[in-house]
Order: structure tokens, then sequence, then C-alpha cells
């Protein structure tokens, strides 16, 4: 067994189709509970150092490694490290790394749920031209679903331009600016007031 497939296993379980793997682990990708950060950290925090360190380069040399990688830069610390700085160390070389993947086309080889893991990378990104190119991503997934999944892939889709309108707005995420010790405008302060400004 490849040294990533308990990762992809336990955050895309076993669902037989994009609805049913949303169903079955969406609670684990977009919602909180403190028990859910605690496995995070206890079976894949070590990796995730490794990867945040610049380890495991070889693991890019397969596509479902490439994605592995993805999630032990970008989204495995915002659970392993919540609400501290170290939460977002891994972005930068996620950058990287996933344009660097999709100059191959790497992610049109994975199912299009696990796509969605691919353009959240660069759904995070503080940068307008990234934001614009997350949206056209998710705006063509949302196109090439099937009718039963186009709602599914729409939230994703929606989601995608209301990260582009923040960076759009204030070139960077308000939310972000407290932790990383960066001081807030008097719009971000009104803004970060309003209800689903946070993410």
């Amino acid at each position: 067994m490849p040294a990533w497939q308990p990762l992809l296993d336990w955050w895309f379980g076993d669902g037989e189709t994009a609805s049913a793997v949303a169903a079955q682990r969406g609670k684990l990708w977009f919602g909180y509970q403190a028990s859910q950060d605690a496995e995070a950290r206890e079976r894949f925090g070590e990796l995730s150092a490794q990867a945040l360190a610049g380890g495991l380069q070889d693991w890019a040399a397969q596509v479902e490694g490439w994605l592995a990688l993805l999630l032990l830069l970008d989204q495995l610390p915002r659970m392993i490290h919540r609400a501290t700085p170290q939460a977002f160390a891994g972005d930068a070389r996620a950058q990287q790394l996933v344009r660097w993947g999709l100059a191959q086309g790497l992610e049109q080889q994975l199912p299009a749920i696990r796509q969605v893991f691919v353009y959240l990378v660069l759904e995070h990104a503080e940068d307008l031209a990234t934001q614009n190119l997350a949206v056209e991503r998710f705006a063509a997934l949302r196109q090439q679903a099937p009718a039963a999944e186009r709602q599914l892939f729409a939230g994703y889709f929606d989601y995608a331009v209301r990260h582009q309108q923040v960076i759009a707005r204030f070139g960077r995420f308000p939310h972000r600016n407290a932790l990383l010790g960066r001081p807030s405008t008097a719009a971000e302060l009104s803004f970060l007031a309003e209800p689903g400004s946070r993410f």
C-alpha cells in the first residue's frame, strides 16, 4: 500500500459517487470538531510536519501522491494547527505544487470530488489571479457534473466566488489578520462583523 493511501482513505471514505463521498465526509472537510482535529494530529501529524519541512517530494511522482501531499500542506495544517499562524504554514508550498500539477493536467486524472481539493488550494490564496483561476475551475466542475450532482458542485462554485469577492475587495482574507498579527482596516473590521465573513 502506498504511504499516502491511509490519508486518502480517511479523507474521502468509500462512497461510490461524489454525492455519497460528500455526504459521508463533508463534516470532516468543512465542520469543526475537536475530535476530528485530534485524529488528524494523531494519525497524520508527523506526515504533515514532514511535508511542511519540504519532505515527501517523491509523492508527487504519482497523481494520488500529489493529491495527498496537497492535503498535507493545505487541509491538514488547518486542522492540526487550527487557530494558530501555523495553520497557513503550508500554503506557499501548496500553491507551488498545485500549479506544477495543473500545468501537467494531473487533476484531470482524478474523480471530480477529489479535484475539489486541488482547486481549494487555489481558493485559499490571497491573490486575485489565483482566485480567478479557482472560480474558473470550479465553474468547469459544475458544468461537467451529472444532473444529480450539479447542486453539490454548484455549492463548491458559489463558495469559490465568495472567496474571490473577498480577495477582490481587500486583497487578503481579513479573518486571518488577527492570527497573523496583521492590523485590520476599518473596512475589514466592518466586514468581519457581518455574518458568514469568516468562512
